[in-house]
């Protein structure tokens, strides 16, 4: 017999009742709300109550009522764990009609073992996410997405909880799974909102530090799938993959001044200069089992040594979670929670606090151009190729093995868009230094004819992306004044780091991968085949203002086989070590801002490995420690003197002193800053010999040397001009005045004039 049951406009008969118990049962219910949790319901012209919860192996169970402690027996009626408590309002208290609290009572389960769970119930709840949130979502405007979706502690209806949020919008079932569970995908399904594709849920009580993930049942294929949460804050330790609920609002920040300071600050007329860092091998605790720093560790030993070294930045290799130290962070999983190698959200922002107060910026790789396919994490997500292209000539990279982001996909662009913005927001970063952009730009990046697809035009740039990558330039810098996006772009797009109200990408700076190519290929070669490749050096004065470039000596230059920086110079170690002071003279003296690979610093041998630490008996080797002193001058002068960082990028801030002479292997160049009297002038010798040499200088007065990169206390062999030379009145190069030098072998001169 069909028996009729009425809710509101809503008629379920009884066949149809028992179909949705054994999908709530089974797992398969889209709308665990319709049954399970408080309802009123008209029975024979009788208002009654009705609540329906499950627990999957239950044998028993009752409702225990706020008021009064009063319980009442439920029936079992779906052998799985249904169960159905059917009240009068007078047992409740309630008048007709009249909202149900969620509080007002609790579920209590027995098992067959003797054992009991007792819990409210998350289907009493209300939904948390309103109608305009959702609309936000699917246009993609919501600049915080975060803090919508993932899971966040908070209190609902009075009671104290987790509201779970997820966007699966081809799932059939969506359910929270955890510690507190069991990870059995039935007993917390989830509430679909609508076309939204969002699904969520508050379950009561939980607290910080529960593990969880989201199950998914795909309406494609039923393809279940256990997914980390992609807006998850934190993670397990790898090789576990469960998310982990954190409250980023805990944490006291004391880094006003910094922020303040920073909204005003002109960093492309600023000293800049990097010390790029893998946070998991900087340094190690050899007597701890070889095990990582910590991020409070890092900020102990960390920060002191960056300051004495002078540097203005500390950059990390993408910190966020990845599944495989080999990456080095670059196949990012957890976009949206700090590794679990090195602490908890909390202590992060305890090394950014530090990093402020004393002074230090802090920048983050960051990788929107691809993510790894681990099946925990955003790949197939829903049973559907929902963050990547279903089209492996748009949505695979060929080169990495990875997924590429949909880019003209609202909610994707929305994901990757609120990502950049909340590392800003919640952790106070000073910028992104923005992973493989080049691979985002073009559509046939690594790929051969046939393997990928034209746009609209029939062009092959990624117009999707290049829209994507406009727009987050665009946000960023208005919601956060002051901080820094760098591109790593190896290609001649053009106006990369231009602002997009003139047609560039709208990044601050640009990775100069040409310089880096060219000054390392033509340091490989002996001394004296160099006048052969003069070209290589003053061929960047050609496109050196075309954009706003970092000069970068990264970890990209020392891995796979491409030898340390020291073993890429010639000859035996006395020359070996020359020629880094050199290059590192050079470097400094160059217009563009700075950034240096750890280890570099103290002329490392072995190129960079995950599991090794910098090699810091090194500090103890007098050539060694004469690199690294050498490196902190250099930055200190980059600091005090104007002329090396106030005008990187326009002509005004270079000229040519002597720029044909190729076979001597010698280059003279002036650095000026904003004030005309202002100037630094650089003379390098790329040979190993001493030089007589002469120059024009721009007026008479005598030259400071300020720096000479064969200085015995860098490790060098004291040939110079003994403190500065007097200019004379012998016109040279077409300059009224000249001051006739000593060049020491393989090094670099540093001249100002003295006031």
């Amino acid at each position: 017999m069909n028996r009729a049951e009425k809710a509101g406009d809503v008629t379920i008969t009884r066949d149809i009742f028992d179909a949705e118990l054994e999908a709530i049962a089974q797992a398969s219910h889209g709308d665990p709300f319709h049954i399970l949790g408080p309802h009123w319901i008209e029975r024979s012209g009788i208002a009654l109550i009705v609540v329906r919860g499950f627990r999957r192996g239950a044998t028993r169970a009752e409702i225990i009522w706020k008021s009064g402690g009063a319980t009442s027996p439920a029936d079992r009626i779906h052998d799985d764990g249904v169960f159905e408590a059917l009240l009068s309002p007078e047992t409740t208290g309630l008048r007709q009609n009249e909202p149900i609290l969620p509080d007002s009572y609790r579920w209590r389960f027995h098992f067959p073992d003797g054992s009991e769970a007792e819990c409210l119930d998350p289907y009493a709840f209300p939904p948390v996410l309103t109608d305009y949130d959702l609309y936000l979502s699917g246009e993609g405007t919501d600049l915080q997405k975060y803090e919508k979706l993932g899971a966040h502690l908070r209190e609902l209806a009075g009671v104290k909880g987790v509201h779970f949020a997820v966007w699966a919008p081809n799932a059939s079932r969506v359910s929270v799974i955890g510690d507190f569970n069991s990870w059995d995908g039935s007993t917390h399904p989830m509430r679909g909102r609508s076309e939204s594709g969002i699904w969520e849920l508050f379950i009561p009580e939980l607290k910080e530090g529960t593990l969880y993930k989201f199950e998914i049942l795909s309406r494609f294929g039923h393809h279940l799938a256990q997914k980390a949460d992609p807006y998850g804050f934190a993670a397990e330790m790898r090789p576990k993959s469960a998310s982990v609920v954190w409250d980023l609002h805990k944490y006291q920040w004391n880094d006003s001044t910094w922020l303040s300071a920073r909204a005003a600050r002109d960093w492309l007329h600023s000293p800049l200069t990097i010390y790029e860092v893998h946070a998991g091998s900087w340094r190690r605790k050899a007597d701890e089992g070889y095990r990582w720093l910590t991020y409070r560790e890092l900020a102990d030993e960390l920060i002191p040594y960056v300051k004495k070294m002078g540097f203005t930045h500390i950059e990390l290799m993408p910190i966020m979670e990845h599944p495989l130290d080999a990456s080095w962070g670059y196949q990012t999983l957890g976009y949206f929670a700090v590794t679990s190698r090195f602490g908890t959200p909390d202590d992060f922002k305890y090394f950014v606090d530090r990093c402020h107060q004393k002074g230090l910026g802090v920048l983050l790789d960051w990788t929107p151009a691809h993510f790894p396919r681990d099946g925990h994490g955003l790949a197939f997500f829903d049973g559907t190729h929902l963050y990547e292209h279903e089209d492996p000539r748009l949505g695979a990279h060929p080169d990495w093995g990875t997924l590429v982001f949909n880019y003209g996909r609202n909610e994707v662009r929305n994901f990757l868009m609120a990502n950049a913005l909340f590392w800003l927001a919640e952790y106070h970063v000073d910028g992104l230094r923005v992973d493989a952009v080049a691979s985002m730009l073009y559509l046939d990046y690594s790929r051969q004819p046939g393997q990928w697809i034209p746009n609209v035009y029939g062009g092959r740039e990624n117009l999707e992306a290049i829209s994507f990558i406009k727009r987050m330039n665009e946000v960023l810098h208005e919601q956060h004044p002051g901080a820094l996006t760098i591109a790593e772009e190896s290609t001649s797009w053009p106006a990369v780091s231009r602002p997009t109200y003139v047609g560039g990408l709208g990044f601050d700076l640009k990775w100069n991968m040409g310089w880096m190519n060219d000054t390392l290929r033509y340091f490989s070669h002996d001394p004296i085949h160099r006048q052969y490749h003069h070209s290589e050096l003053t061929f960047s004065m050609l496109y050196a203002f075309h954009e706003n470039f970092v000069l970068p000596l990264s970890h990209d230059e020392v891995v796979h086989g491409k030898r340390a920086l020291l073993e890429k110079m010639p000859g035996d170690d006395w020359q070996k070590f020359a020629n880094l002071r050199l290059l590192f003279g050079y470097m400094y003296a160059h217009p563009g801002k700075k950034l240096l690979f750890m280890g570099s610093e103290l002329a490392q041998r072995n190129e960079f490995w995950h599991e090794a630490s910098v090699e810091w008996t090194l500090e103890n080797s007098p050539w060694h420690h004469g690199i690294q002193r050498l490196v902190a001058y250099l930055n200190q002068l980059h600091t005090q003197e104007p002329a090396l960082h106030q005008v990187d990028f326009e002509w005004s801030g270079f000229e040519w002193i002597e720029v044909n002479d190729a076979p001597a292997s010698v280059l003279a160049f002036l650095r000026r800053g904003k004030a005309s009297e202002d100037f630094v002038i650089a003379v390098c010798n790329f040979t190993p010999v001493v030089r007589e040499y002469r120059i024009g200088v721009p007026r008479a007065g005598y030259y400071r040397e300020i720096l000479n990169t064969d200085s015995s206390f860098y490790g060098g062999t004291d040939a110079g001009n003994a403190g500065g030379v007097m200019a004379e009145p012998v016109p040279w190069s077409e300059r009224p005045y000249s001051i006739k030098l000593k060049l020491p072998p393989l090094a670099v001169l540093y001249f100002k004039p003295r006031r």
